[in-house]
């Protein structure tokens, strides 16, 4: 089995290594359109992902419209969404004519992106619940999406209601155990009763959510990049 494992990584790695030579030397080639649409899908299947491959892409399709493939561009965007917090997604949407976003699962997508970008995860699991036959085209959308959450979470908050953990990652009861004892073993969280019945979740210290150990501002990320999620949080 171990060979298995170290052998099963080198077709990805070439293949991504082959279309990134096909990228850096031809970008504007209508050429290696097949290659970069396959590509798209290796990613998909191997969890692996190129935005750079990706907007090449998308920007062949500005120039060859006739041969746009709407699935391979709905797999780009919902890879850019497992992104985030990277702009990843307005850097495609960007390349994608106006026409197109009209369709009805693009704006599914562009109404999911703006609920993750506001921190808004109730309306986001609400929206994604009704968009399944779209996003389970790519697997890991749900885990990216709930390490996104915690994300946020840890960038802003240093103790959380169980109840609003809860609704941000989308999970309850035995699995919400379960996800909060891994998460004490790898992030140190620490789970204490409230007053109530309820619980609250102590999250890791760090320099955004404990503002005292942050070393100085060259070392810091830019402000704006969180201010915009801090409204839904408070």
């Amino acid at each position: 089995m171990g060979i298995e494992i170290q052998k099963q990584p080198q077709p990805q790695q070439t293949t991504a290594h082959t279309v990134e030579q096909l990228v850096a030397v031809n970008p504007y080639n209508p050429d290696i359109l097949p290659d970069l649409e396959n590509y798209v899908n290796e990613q998909v299947m191997s969890g692996s992902y190129s935005l750079d491959a990706n907007l090449c892409l998308l920007r062949l399709y500005q120039f060859e419209p006739e041969r746009m493939s709407t699935p391979i561009i709905a797999r780009i965007l919902i890879k850019a969404l497992m992104a985030m917090p990277a702009s990843d997604f307005g850097l495609c949407l960007f390349l994608i004519p106006e026409r197109v976003q009209m369709e009805e699962q693009f704006k599914t997508l562009i109404v999911l992106s703006h609920y993750l970008e506001t921190a808004r995860f109730r309306q986001f699991w609400e929206e994604a619940s009704k968009s399944r036959h779209i996003l389970e085209a790519v697997p890991g959308f749900e885990q990216a999406v709930q390490s996104y959450a915690v994300h946020i979470l840890s960038l802003t908050c240093q103790r959380v209601p169980r109840t609003v953990l809860a609704e941000a990652i989308n999970v309850e009861g035995l699995a919400l155990d379960k996800f909060l004892e891994q998460q004490s073993i790898e992030r140190g969280w620490i789970v204490e009763k409230s007053g109530g019945k309820g619980q609250i979740i102590i999250l890791s210290r760090n320099e955004f959510n404990h503002p005292e150990l942050k070393k100085n501002a060259a070392d810091s990320i830019q402000l704006q990049h969180i201010t915009r999620i801090l409204p839904i949080l408070g």
